[in-house]
């Protein structure tokens, strides 16, 4: 990523960041299926890597993932260390698909919610929270994921108004 490419982000995505976490704190709390609920900035992060590749993806992952680590009580970064991680694993995927048909945004939000869960908690569990390992997490991630790629169709659209166009990427 060349110099100042972080400053083209805009105010958009900020709105957008903005608006995830409120939603992800107030009415997706309260949503809750057991121990699940959507985590709307991990699919933020999801969603910023298809829309704008690995390393603009990586950088809405870290910020969106910060934004939720200052509101938690979990270790500070690792929201955003994992979101990073996932969104650029998702960036790089998705410039390797040639045709975008309806249903690789929710299969890809599926797949990286999931991804993104586990290896929250694998990091946790590095860094020493154990607990964050449980076998209940599996469950989680299942389910999150599933709420996730719901979610997933019109956070993608979402991402593609909040982000300014690359120059160095092709839209088909």
């Amino acid at each position: 990523m060349e110099p100042g490419a972080v400053t083209r982000f805009g105010p958009r995505l900020a709105f957008v960041i903005f608006v995830g976490l409120t939603l992800h704190l107030s009415l997706f709390a309260t949503a809750r299926i057991g121990e699940v609920r959507p985590d709307v900035l991990l699919l933020i992060a999801v969603a910023g890597g298809i829309v704008g590749g690995a390393e603009r993806g990586a950088v809405i992952g870290f910020v969106s993932g910060m934004a939720v680590d200052l509101f938690v009580h979990t270790p500070l970064g690792l929201s955003a260390l994992a979101f990073s991680l996932v969104a650029f694993a998702v960036g790089t995927v998705q410039s390797s698909v040639i045709r975008a048909a309806w249903w690789i945004p929710p299969a890809t939000a599926w797949v990286a919610s999931a991804a993104g869960i586990l290896l929250y908690a694998l990091l946790g569990a590095l860094i020493g929270r154990p607990e964050f390992l449980e076998p209940r997490v599996l469950g989680v991630a299942a389910g999150v994921a599933t709420a996730n790629a719901l979610l997933a169709p019109p956070l993608v659209r979402i991402m593609a108004w909040a982000l300014p166009r690359d120059p160095d990427r092709s839209y088909a």
